[in-house]
């Protein structure tokens, strides 16, 4: 369905995610991967989506030329807690300090998708809250060995162990915590 709609462009995905890779193959999708590096750096004044709206447009504009049937598509995810930008963990000590100042408590994960093409960009974004149980410490440091959640926002994954363990509820797109709000997306792609 979305395949023929989406005909005409060919998509350049701008994302070494797995995750974010799968939800356009389950969209039944043909896609390229193109990928720039980026130094993720924002405007300390920026909040919340302001944030991960300015990140995924930097991202996209890392891409000086797009062919004229080139549908470019970036992203960005955070964790907004308490006020701060939380990104990926540095090491396995800053994953620990991370996942503690979340446990017990509710934080919104934030993301921004940017699609751009010659004559135009657009960015869509959504946020979910999604609060998680007191953690003893030995669950946080079995996770952070056995998952190694260091290319995550927030230090974890809901679709990994502490989802299943420390999640007790989600207020929003589950898949938007995940790194994609896959509902938006496919009404953005949709109305093209």
């Amino acid at each position: 369905m979305l395949k023929d709609k989406l005909g005409r462009y060919h998509i350049v995905l701008a994302s070494g995610s797995p995750r974010r890779q799968q939800f356009f193959r389950d969209l039944g999708l043909d896609f390229e991967i193109r990928l720039r590096e980026v130094d993720e750096v924002f405007p300390p004044h920026l909040k919340h989506t302001q944030i991960t709206d300015y990140l995924a447009q930097l991202k996209a504009n890392a891409f000086d030329h797009l062919a004229p049937d080139e549908l470019l598509i970036t992203s960005d995810t955070l964790v907004w807690h308490r006020g701060q930008a939380v990104g990926k963990p540095k090491d396995a000590a800053d994953a620990f300090d991370i996942l503690k100042s979340l446990s017990g408590s509710t934080h919104e994960v934030v993301t921004s998708v940017c699609f751009r093409t010659n004559d135009r960009t657009d960015i869509i974004n959504d946020t979910t809250k999604v609060t998680f149980k007191e953690l003893p410490d030995e669950a946080i440091h079995y996770y952070i060995e056995a998952y190694q959640p260091f290319d995550k926002a927030g230090a974890y994954g809901v679709q990994e162990w502490i989802g299943y363990v420390a999640v007790s509820r989600i207020e929003g797109s589950y898949t938007n915590v995940m790194g994609l709000p896959m509902a938006k997306v496919f009404d953005y792609l949709n109305s093209l």
